[in-house]
Protein backbone atom coordinates (compact mmCIF):
# COMPACT_ATOMS: atom_id res chain seq x y z
CA UNK A 1 0.00 0.00 0.00
CA UNK A 2 2.58 2.46 0.91
CA UNK A 3 4.10 1.97 -2.86
CA UNK A 4 1.39 3.74 -3.83
CA UNK A 5 2.37 7.15 -2.59
CA UNK A 6 5.61 6.82 -4.31
CA UNK A 7 6.83 8.50 -7.44
CA UNK A 8 7.80 5.47 -9.82
CA UNK A 9 10.42 6.84 -11.73
CA UNK A 10 11.36 3.52 -13.08
CA UNK A 11 8.79 4.14 -15.52
CA UNK A 12 11.28 6.66 -17.05
CA UNK A 13 12.44 4.85 -20.00
CA UNK A 14 16.79 4.63 -19.41
CA UNK A 15 17.24 5.94 -23.33
CA UNK A 16 15.07 9.06 -22.85
CA UNK A 17 16.80 9.93 -19.78
CA UNK A 18 20.21 9.39 -21.21
CA UNK A 19 19.28 11.63 -23.34
CA UNK A 20 17.82 14.46 -21.58
CA UNK A 21 21.04 14.21 -19.22
CA UNK A 22 22.88 15.03 -22.29
CA UNK A 23 20.35 17.57 -23.43
CA UNK A 24 20.99 19.36 -20.30
CA UNK A 25 24.18 18.93 -19.72
CA UNK A 26 24.61 20.76 -22.95
CA UNK A 27 22.69 23.63 -21.35
CA UNK A 28 24.81 23.39 -17.85
CA UNK A 29 28.14 23.86 -20.29
CA UNK A 30 26.41 26.78 -21.99
CA UNK A 31 25.38 28.38 -19.02
CA UNK A 32 25.99 27.29 -16.35
CA UNK A 33 24.27 23.68 -14.04
CA UNK A 34 20.34 24.84 -12.51
CA UNK A 35 20.87 28.67 -14.05
CA UNK A 36 17.55 28.50 -13.88
CA UNK A 37 17.35 27.94 -10.27
CA UNK A 38 19.36 30.99 -9.62
CA UNK A 39 18.48 33.87 -12.10
CA UNK A 40 14.60 33.85 -13.14
CA UNK A 41 13.62 32.78 -16.12
CA UNK A 42 11.04 33.62 -19.15
CA UNK A 43 8.40 31.02 -19.99
CA UNK A 44 8.17 31.78 -23.32
CA UNK A 45 11.94 31.64 -23.97
CA UNK A 46 11.89 28.07 -22.93
CA UNK A 47 8.71 27.21 -24.69
CA UNK A 48 9.75 29.04 -27.92
CA UNK A 49 13.14 26.61 -27.91
CA UNK A 50 11.15 23.32 -27.29
CA UNK A 51 8.75 24.40 -30.18
CA UNK A 52 12.04 24.98 -32.29
CA UNK A 53 13.48 21.25 -31.43
CA UNK A 54 10.31 20.05 -31.95
CA UNK A 55 9.63 21.58 -35.29
CA UNK A 56 13.60 20.76 -36.46
CA UNK A 57 12.99 17.01 -35.53
CA UNK A 58 9.30 17.20 -37.51
CA UNK A 59 11.29 18.27 -40.23
CA UNK A 60 13.44 15.40 -40.55
CA UNK A 61 16.48 16.92 -38.17
CA UNK A 62 17.05 14.30 -35.90
CA UNK A 63 19.89 15.65 -33.64
CA UNK A 64 20.96 19.43 -32.97
CA UNK A 65 23.69 20.21 -35.02
CA UNK A 66 25.58 22.59 -32.33
CA UNK A 67 25.37 19.78 -29.49
CA UNK A 68 24.65 16.61 -31.45
CA UNK A 69 21.77 15.71 -29.26
CA UNK A 70 18.60 14.75 -30.30
CA UNK A 71 16.20 17.60 -30.65
CA UNK A 72 13.32 15.79 -28.86
CA UNK A 73 15.85 15.60 -25.45
CA UNK A 74 16.48 19.25 -26.29
CA UNK A 75 12.91 19.91 -26.19
CA UNK A 76 11.71 17.49 -22.80
CA UNK A 77 14.79 19.34 -21.09
CA UNK A 78 13.32 22.72 -21.51
CA UNK A 79 10.16 21.70 -20.33
CA UNK A 80 11.47 19.85 -17.29
CA UNK A 81 13.47 23.18 -16.71
CA UNK A 82 9.97 24.92 -17.21
CA UNK A 83 8.39 22.55 -14.91
CA UNK A 84 11.62 23.19 -11.91
CA UNK A 85 11.62 26.95 -12.28
CA UNK A 86 7.91 26.66 -11.86
CA UNK A 87 8.81 24.74 -8.66
CA UNK A 88 11.37 26.88 -7.54
CA UNK A 89 9.55 30.30 -8.01
CA UNK A 90 12.28 31.19 -10.08
CA UNK A 91 9.34 31.30 -12.92
CA UNK A 92 8.45 34.39 -15.22
CA UNK A 93 5.10 33.45 -16.09
CA UNK A 94 4.92 35.99 -19.61
CA UNK A 95 2.06 33.74 -21.20
CA UNK A 96 -0.45 35.47 -22.93
CA UNK A 97 -3.55 36.07 -21.01
CA UNK A 98 -6.32 33.15 -21.18
CA UNK A 99 -8.34 33.02 -24.47
CA UNK A 100 -11.86 31.06 -25.23
CA UNK A 101 -11.39 27.47 -25.68
CA UNK A 102 -9.23 26.07 -28.39
CA UNK A 103 -11.83 23.96 -29.56
CA UNK A 104 -14.02 26.95 -30.20
CA UNK A 105 -11.77 28.38 -33.11
CA UNK A 106 -12.30 27.22 -36.85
Amino acid sequence: AAARDRCPLNLIPGPAMLAVAWALKDGADKYGPFNWRTQPIKASNYLAAAERHIKAWQDGERSAPDSGVHHIAHAIAGLMILLDAEACGTLIDDRPPPCRSIQDVR
